[in-house]
Parts: structure tokens; sequence; C-alpha cells
């Protein structure tokens, strides 16, 4: 039997130091050719690297000629995010199908477009036969994003006309994935937690007459049962990770991977792979174990001296993963506020009360309060800081009882969406492959032949 090689050898290691040797440049280098550093300025501003009409995110405002800071807000297909989810409390109903609606045609739909649409949803929350049975528990993942990305390739074999991308076909395709992206991730954590943990095994199918937010919750748990505040607030922070802007990571990936022209099950992939990464789905993560770790290190978590000393810890690297952040505190493009925190921040005192965690509730709303002034004092900053929507995120999903493992995936099956919006602009607007410019800084080198080297 061949194995797979997972082991680093000293020959690894070695090969490796040639080629960090070789590889590692002067970062001064990106100030001489004036190159952003992450396609982003000083300031955190992006490179203007395409056009949108999907969503709009603002973090600033001209005063006098001058960009200055101000509240941050976010708009979906124009329209602000806190009156279009405002809309959805005031009724007393799910957002998420209405909102999926709106990314991807552009407009509001009436009552009987909406019914139309759930239809055309709930029929496509189905995989194929024996699908969970032969691909998602045959090779369980600790890791949910590998399984979600697996299972994605593989329908690709499960589709009779995978590689067109005329409009039609793609948009079928997104609408199939949209509706099975719960299935996928739940079903991936159950196999996981039976095969690898050990656990019992639950698959629950969904029902047709339940949102998004519900199948995800009935399916997840064991005796099938959550309260409406629960899948309400599962609902609306769905509907807050739906989309943020082309210049996101995983959107922005979707776009370079969709100009090549290939089929949408690897544009989805490539976008799953990206969002995996902690630097951009699994922020909220480590905003949940850090205030574990809080908890434990801080001996009385009501006492603002005791907390703010453990902040301090954190930022001189004292404390928790010793990387020098507040996990949850600032935004590549919001300083001031960022306006799906402000909007899940609403909800969740109600949720702490219902779940009897107010105690953690108060200790966040301090830690909200305390750590733009820590930072402050401790760096120099160059925009404001404030709580971002992971801040809040993971709090909710740990207070739903959500597994760690859940949180990204989570991301996932609201990013979609957003995703597919993107992928349809960039094949409607644009027939040019993505291809920026990277300057050589190295010098010509001679070559050698081998018997003299």
């Amino acid at each position: 039997m061949t194995r797979f090689n997972t082991k680093v050898t000293p020959e690894i290691e070695r090969l490796t130091d040639i080629c960090t040797s070789h590889t590692s440049m002067d970062v001064s280098l990106y100030g001489k050719y004036d190159v952003k550093r992450g396609l982003r300025d000083i300031n955190g501003k992006g490179v203007l690297a395409g056009l949108t009409q999907v969503s709009n995110v603002k973090a600033t405002r001209v005063v006098d000629g001058k960009e200055v800071p101000c509240a941050g807000s976010l708009s979906y297909r124009g329209y602000d995010i806190k009156e279009l989810t405002g809309g959805f409390v005031k009724d007393h109903r799910f957002g998420f199908e209405e909102t999926t609606y709106l990314l991807l045609f552009g407009e509001l739909p009436n009552e009987e477009e909406l019914n139309n649409f759930k239809k055309l949803l709930s029929n496509q929350r189905s995989l194929p036969t024996n699908f969970v049975r032969d691909v998602v528990m045959k090779a369980p993942s600790k890791d949910i994003m590998n399984a979600l990305s697996r299972s994605v390739l593989t329908l690709y074999s499960y589709d009779t006309n995978p590689d067109d991308i005329s409009l039609p076909n793609v948009l079928r395709q997104c609408l199939n994935l949209i509706s099975v992206f719960p299935l996928l991730s739940v079903y991936g954590y159950q196999a996981y937690n039976h095969y690898i943990r050990g656990k019992s095994l639950y698959i629950h199918n969904p029902k047709s007459e339940l949102s998004t937010a519900e199948n995800i919750l009935r399916m997840l748990r064991p005796d099938k049962k959550y309260t409406d505040l629960e899948a309400k607030i599962l609902d609306l922070a769905l509907i807050l990770h739906m989309e943020h802007g082309g210049g996101n990571n995983s959107t922005f990936t979707t776009h370079v991977v969709s100009s090549s022209g290939t089929d949408t099950y690897s544009a989805v992939a490539a976008a799953l792979g990206s969002l995996k990464g902690p630097k951009h789905g699994g922020a909220n993560i480590k905003v949940v174990s850090m205030f574990q770790d809080m908890k434990k290190e801080v001996k009385d978590p009501e006492n603002e001296e005791e907390v703010r000393n453990y902040l301090k810890r954190l930022l001189h690297k004292e404390a928790f993963d010793r990387r020098g952040l507040i996990y949850g505190m600032g935004h590549a493009i919001y300083s001031v506020s960022d306006p799906r925190a402000e909007v899940l921040k609403g909800f969740v005192e109600k949720l702490a009360e219902e779940k009897g965690r107010m105690k953690d509730y108060r200790l966040y709303s301090m830690v909200e309060r305390m750590a733009p002034e820590v930072i402050a004092e401790e760096r120099r900053i160059y925009k404001g800081v404030s709580a971002n929507v992971d801040f809040y995120s993971g709090f909710v999903y740990s207070m739903l009882d959500l597994p760690l493992e859940l949180y990204t995936p989570m991301f996932a099956v609201a990013r979609i969406v957003g995703w597919s919006a993107h992928r349809m602009e960039e094949l409607i607007n644009t027939d040019k492959i993505i291809r920026p410019a990277y300057k050589n800084v190295l010098e010509a080198a001679q070559y050698v032949p081998l018997d003299e080297r």
C-alpha cells in the first residue's frame, strides 16, 4: 500500500531554508515602487480593481474636499442594511431568502415573487442519491470547510452540464449551491462528529416549509428543536454575512477565477479556500477563543482594571496566542463603526437573556468599549478602531450552541449568495481575464553548467 507522505523531514526543512533565503525581499522596496501591500494603502483604502452594483461599503465622507472617517454603512443593491433588516424584524419574519433574491436580481420581490422563489430554493434543497453516504461520509474531515470544498467539487461530476457558463446555466448552478450549502455544512460536521469524535450520528432531512435558518438548527440538533428567537437571530447573522462588496478576499477570488472562464464549482471552491483562511472567515473563532482565555486569566471579569490589563497583555504578546491582537476589533475598511456589528448587537442582549449569559454579555460590552482606548494608548493607529461583525457573531453562535467547527461554514452558507451575485456580474459585464502586474526586483543571473556549480 502506497503511503501519502505527511511528515516534514530534515531534508524538507533544509530545502525550505534555501527557498526562504532566495525568496525573502527587502520590504522597503514596496515603498520604493509604491506597491500597496494587501492592495490597500496605509489608511486601509483598497486599490480600485473593478466596478460593482451588488453592494456598497462606506466608512468615510468628504468634508471640505477631504475624506474623513464616518460611521460605517453597508448597502445591498442600494438598500441600507439597517433599513433592510429592520423591515424583517418589524414584520417578525425571516429575511435570508428575500435578501438572496435582492442580491441576485437587483430588486426586492413582491409577495408572489418571494413565495415562488422560496419554493424554488426549497425544491433545490436536496442532494444526489447516496451523495451523503458516498461523498460526505467516505472521508470525513476535521475541517468542515475542506469537506465543503470537496463536496462542491464532487457535485461537478453529478451535473450533466457543468462547464456551460451561459447565464441561465450559471444561475441554475448558483441556486443549487445556495440551497444545498446548509446541508453540506451540517452533514459534514455530523460525519466528523461521528467518525472522528465518536459521537452519535444524526442526519435529519430539511423541511420544505422552513426557512434556511430554521433548517440549519433543525438538522444540527439531535432533538431538532429550537426557539423562534434562536432562528431569527441566526437568520439575521446570515444576512449580515451575505455580502460585503467586491473587494473582500473571497469575493475578489470569485471575480478573478470567474474571469478565466472556468466552471461554477471551481470558482466557488476557490472562494471557499479563501474564506477558510483565519484572516478572513475564521476571525469569529478567534474572538470566542480569546474570551474563553480571558475568563480563565482574569479573576473578576466584571473588574474593569483587570480586563484592561488583560487587553494590554494581548497587545504586548503576553496573553492568548501571543499575536499581539485583540480579535474582533478593527476592520480593513470601517473605523468609526461596523454597521453589521451594530445591527447584531441589538439582538445579542435578548439572546443572552434567554440563554442565561448576561454575565458574558456584560464582558463583551466592556471589551467593546475599552479596547479602542487601550489600542490608542499602546499603538500608533492610522484610522479609528471599533468592534467588527466577528466580535458579536462568534458570541451569537456560541449561544446557539453551534460547534466551533461550523463557524466558518456558516459564513460560507451566507456568503455563497454574494459570490453568486458577483460571479453573474463578472460574466455579464466583463470578458477580460484579470491579470494584474508584479514587478520583478531580482537582477539577472548568469547560467553556470552543472559540473561547475
